[in-house]
Order: C-alpha cells, then structure tokens, then sequence
C-alpha cells in the first residue's frame, strides 16, 4: 500500500540527508497514522489518497496566504513540500476523460437523474473523489446538468 512506500521513501531520505525530503514524510506518514488510530482499523488505498488530498489542500492554502503576506521564503519551501505530496496522488483525469466518466454514470443511473438531478451529484462525487479535484468534478457536472434541461 502507500504507506509502506512512503515508509521506504523516509529511509531513503534519511540515508541520503535529504531533510526538506525526510522531514515531509514524516508529516504525511503522521497524519496516516492519526486517521489510523482514528478509524482503528488499516487505511484502504482510496482513505490514504485523501489524507494526501488534504494535505495536498492544506499546502495550496499556505501557498497562497504566503504569497498575499509575501513570505517567498515559505512559498518556496511549501510548493516543495507539495511536489512530494503530489508524487505520491494517482494522476487527475483530463476534463474530457472526467466528462465521459460522469456521464457515464449519469446514465448508469438514469432513473434517479430523471427524479431528481441533484440526487446524481451524490453518486458521481463518491465514485469520481479519488480521480479528481471535487471542484473540477462539480463544475463538469453543473455545465453537463445545465445543458441537458
């Protein structure tokens, strides 16, 4: 799973003196452990991808609250950090793929589309979260939802 490879990726760093490297892993296997002692259970792959998600969030706000307080020094050191997180995130699908992908099961679940369009943004959220930015997921959805009326 993720975590042992990251757990690799720590011993690398550690022996190689890679520090911004070491220290980064440590926060990511950290944060898995604590949603582990949470859930008591072991992490399946799709709860280790969004606890890198939303680390990977949380560094895109520092970012940007570093370049409006104009820390460039923070900025730099976040945007490494965030390359790291990143490497380990299943690669996003392109819009066009994502577009195929909702209506797919958009049509899939045809019988709740037609009672309810809301109702699918449920459906194609949970299926997709781990394949996207939910922001990017939500406005495919609202422009294909708009197009069909």
């Amino acid at each position: 799973m993720l975590t042992q490879k990251i757990q690799i990726e720590q011993i690398k760093a550690l022996k190689s003196g890679d520090k911004p490297k070491l220290a980064t892993l440590r926060y990511i296997l950290a944060q898995l452990q604590n949603k582990r002692i949470a859930k008591q259970a072991e992490l399946t792959k799709d709860e280790e991808i969004a606890v890198l998600k939303k680390i990977a969030k949380e560094l895109k706000e520092s970012i940007d609250s570093f370049e409006k307080g104009k820390r460039l020094d923070l900025v730099d050191q976040s945007k490494k950090q965030l390359t790291i997180v990143s490497s380990y995130l299943p690669p996003e699908l392109s819009d066009e793929e994502l577009k195929k992908e909702i209506e797919k099961i958009i049509q899939t679940n045809q019988e709740i589309y037609q009672k309810n369009r809301q109702a699918i943004i449920g459906i194609v959220m949970k299926q997709l979260k781990s394949k996207a930015d939910s922001l990017r997921i939500m406005s495919i959805l609202r422009s294909i939802i708009n197009n069909k009326h």
